[in-house]
């Protein structure tokens, strides 16, 4: 199964949390209410500059994300 990039989650039992899902390495979800990440990838200290480079890219990405996917709801 292909998934997408990036995926839009919410729960009930968190009404305010808006969850993004990033599948990609290195895989995490992101509420984006209070920009708290869970980590789905452990992380080797040799390549935490590299990591952090692409993880601060994949976090700017998932904002975009959720803006795009609002802006299609509102229209």
């Amino acid at each position: 199964m292909e998934l997408p990039k990036f995926i839009l989650g919410d729960n009930t039992d968190l009404p305010d949390a808006i969850f993004v899902i990033h599948t990609d390495f290195p895989r995490f979800i992101i509420n984006l209410e209070n920009d708290e990440i869970e980590w789905f990838e452990d992380f080797d200290k040799n390549d935490e500059q590299e990591l952090l480079t692409e993880s601060q890219t994949a976090i700017k990405e998932a904002s975009e994300f959720y803006d795009r996917e609002v802006a299609r709801y509102e229209n």
